[in-house]
């Protein structure tokens, strides 16, 4: 009876959400954290002789670590709900008549824990023995060797030879779609990419099917593994089951170089490990940083690197007198180019700065424009510059920071998709969601999100009923001890988006007011999407391209810009385009000179994420062909234009960045954003209704999570995934046959 009730959907999702509760996984961190809490003593065990004091409720696992004795584990992870199904951990307790999971068993006063003994070292031995009975031996051939737990802990605890002469089971491989590749005899049933999917990820595509020797893990159905983070699980597999499909046979880790950057892909600024060879990015890696992106990263920025060679501007290039554009070397375009910008005045020329542009290249075209007398340096996004617009930091940053949503308890999403805009944001709102009860609410266009939350409507007037406390949202915000209200940056493109950004701003004050929060507690955050908008912003660019279409300019100087808002057709016919990329993307076609620049895996540079924190990427490869760093291709052209920058080196250009804006150039912080008294009154003089139409966040579906930006959208296996997604749905759609 009991696995009949099991297999009933309703029933076994009660179940999950009880076990990944912080009350029903009595060992989760969160539960452990708050049992610290109300017990005020700590309590004395010891591992191997040493003295240690602990928290009632730590695991045994915790308690050797914290000596700094570290137990092998498979199944185990930090960051996911206690399984204790691999029994790698086994340790002796004295006196104890068996060995314990160590990763399930709570530590008892006075125990004396004993992860050496000889009950242990043969404890582990066993285990490694069963867990090799079925294990195929392809080390050589497998893409996880040189990087396999497996393969590290059956040469410390293992046993030089087998007592079994069965032969070996062997399990059907499952296509999880391009991404990851299943070799599923090699696995051990660890389900840490059940868990992962399930509790972080949040779609529970994976699942075990059958029982002992039968048990499978996979889909049900065969399907794709439907998650913007499903290129997580090859990471936390500790075998060779779930590997990389794209580098799969391509390189050996031990002849990689590694090199720590940022991705520049989103706006949360995840921080990777690139992995190099010969010059070429072969894979793409996530570093921890607690504070961002934890240990996971997004599909797109783990699996767009192959549209880094793809479709790449590596010549300098010239509209010649038939329309064609033909190759010419760097002196020529850049005398070129001089000639041009000296032939007009400076009201005439305009510059539009793209979504991947870096903050030295940002600063380098801006102090060349500006000493032509030019001022009309632009963003591609647009952002309100009514009321107090950008001159406030605090109207443009996500304040609570990325971090922060783990300490709110009320949450509203306006007119945002964070899943598919930020995931890595998203996720830990899920997180939060999951262990400390927030509460989400959303005012806009219903979306997938991988938790549950409150929907209040798509029309912008339920800010306005919010705002005057009217909604009985109000009354959530207002009982809330730290709430907070995030707006996506295209919710503020609309024609009203003044208005609406005058209520989001009302909205967050009268919380604040109304909760009695005390401290830096910020409740106002604006969710960006592109990498750089917030660096541009605070260096003085105007959001937006209306102003070039109501004055179109005689040269136009596109940095990177590649979202096609601004077109042939908006500009006078002998409107001179000077396209400045790495990417033959949209920008290029219609420039009449083409300035081959260098992708964020190919210079250092500075990148600011949508909190304000300033990072850096790091050199990994050199720029192919005859492509340059942005800030020192600018500066040839000042020195030929005669208007020479000052300044030679990377250092002098972030010694100006200082000059500007100093947060620029204080990495890995994030500098305070306030004013929010200020900008609340300004915004109540912004003249402007708010519309009609219903908030529609942006990339509604993950096929359009895949492609939005030159690198993505030169990439083969985003163009894979956003196949095996169409195809997907389009099953779904199609009537059964039966």
């Amino acid at each position: 009876m009991l696995s009949i009730m099991l297999r009933l959907p309703a029933v076994r999702r009660a179940l999950t959400d009880f076990a990944h509760s912080s009350k029903g996984c009595l060992f989760s961190k969160t539960n452990v954290r708050s049992t610290a809490t109300a017990a005020s003593n700590l309590i004395e065990v010891f591992v191997d002789g040493k003295s240690v004091m602990v928290e009632p409720g730590t695991t045994v696992l915790q308690a050797c670590e914290k000596v700094g004795m570290q137990i092998p584990r498979f199944c185990y992870h930090e960051r996911l709900s206690v399984a204790g199904n691999c029994r790698m951990c086994l340790v002796e307790i004295e006196k104890a008549p068996k060995p314990v999971a160590a990763c399930a068993m709570p530590v008892m006063k006075g125990w004396n824990i004993l992860t050496n003994s000889e009950k242990s070292r043969k404890a582990r031995e066993g285990v490694m023995e069963f867990l090799l009975a079925n294990h195929p031996l392809d080390c050589p051939i497998c893409d996880q060797g040189g990087e396999c737990d497996l393969q590290d802990q059956s040469m410390m605890f293992g046993s030089d030879r087998s007592r079994f002469m069965e032969g070996k089971r062997a399990v059907e491989d499952k296509n999880l779609g391009p991404l990851v590749k299943t070799i599923m005899t090699r696995c051990i049933q660890c389900t840490r990419c059940i868990r992962f999917a399930s509790e972080i990820a949040g779609v529970d595509d994976l699942g075990t099917t059958g029982r002992g020797n039968e048990m499978v893990v996979g889909t049900y159905i065969e399907k794709m593994f439907t998650s913007e983070l499903s290129g997580n699980v090859i990471d936390i597999c500790p075998v060779g089951a779930l590997t990389s499909k794209p580098y799969a046979f391509t390189a050996r880790p031990w002849e990689t170089r590694k090199t720590e950057s940022i991705d520049v892909l989103d706006a949360v600024g995840s921080n990777i490990v690139v992995t190099t060879r010969t010059g070429e990015v072969m894979r793409i890696l996530p570093k921890m940083n607690e504070d961002i992106n934890e240990e996971w990263i997004s599909d797109k920025t783990r699996f767009a690197y192959d549209g880094l060679k793809r479709q790449r501007l590596t010549q300098p290039m010239v509209r010649n007198e038939k329309g064609q554009l033909i190759q010419t070397s760097w002196e020529d375009v850049l005398t070129r180019v001089a000639g041009v910008l000296q032939s007009v005045q400076g009201k005439d020329i305009a510059a539009v700065a793209g979504a991947l542009v870096d903050a030295e290249a940002l600063v380098a075209l801006k102090d060349l424009l500006n000493r032509m007398n030019c001022d009309a340096l632009c963003t591609e996004e647009v952002f309100p510059n009514s009321g107090s617009g950008t001159d406030l930091r605090s109207n443009y940053l996500l304040n609570s920071r990325i971090a922060g949503v783990e300490e709110a308890d009320a949450l509203l999403l306006i007119g945002t998709n964070p899943r598919f805009e930020a995931p890595l944001f998203n996720a830990r709102i899920r997180k939060s969601w999951l262990h400390n009860d927030l509460q989400v609410a959303v005012v806009g266009s219903p979306v997938d999100l991988t938790y549950t939350y409150d929907h209040l409507g798509d029309s912008p007037q339920i800010l306005k009923d919010i705002a005057s406390g009217k909604h009985p949202y109000t009354k959530v915000l207002s009982q809330a001890k730290k709430p907070m209200v995030v707006v996506g940056s295209t919710a503020l493109q609309r024609a009203d988006g003044a208005a609406i950004h005058a209520a989001v701003s009302a909205i967050a004050y009268n919380a604040r007011a109304s909760s009695g929060i005390t401290g830096d507690w910020k409740v106002l955050n604006i969710l960006h999407r592109i990498a750089s908008q917030v660096a541009a912003l605070d260096l003085g660019y105007k959001p937006g391209v209306e102003a070039i279409r109501k004055n179109p300019p005689k040269v136009l100087f596109l940095l990177g810009a590649d979202a096609g808002c601004i077109t042939r057709q908006d500009l006078p016919k002998d409107c001179f385009i000077i396209y400045q990329g790495h990417h033959g993307d949209v920008g290029a076609p219609i420039a009449d000179v083409i300035l081959p620049g260098a992708a964020y895996t190919e210079k250092s540079a500075t990148y600011v994420n949508t909190e304000g924190r300033a990072q850096r990427t790091m050199l990994a490869v050199t720029p192919p062909g005859m492509a340059r760093e942005d800030w020192r291709i600018i500066r040839a052209i000042s020195e030929l234009s005669g208007v020479t920058l000052p300044y030679d080196e990377l250092d002098e250009v972030r010694m100006r960045l200082h000059e500007v804006s100093p947060n620029l150039v204080h990495y890995d912080d994030v500098e305070e954003a306030n004013y929010f008294k200020q900008a609340n009154e300004l915004s109540k003089l912004v003249n402007q209704q708010l519309l009609s139409e219903p908030l529609v966040p942006p990339q509604l579906s993950i096929k359009d999570f895949y492609m939005t930006d030159p690198i993505s959208r030169a990439s083969q296996t985003m163009a894979k995934c956003v196949k095996a997604v169409t195809e997907g749905a389009q099953a779904v759609d199609e009537p059964s046959i039966c």
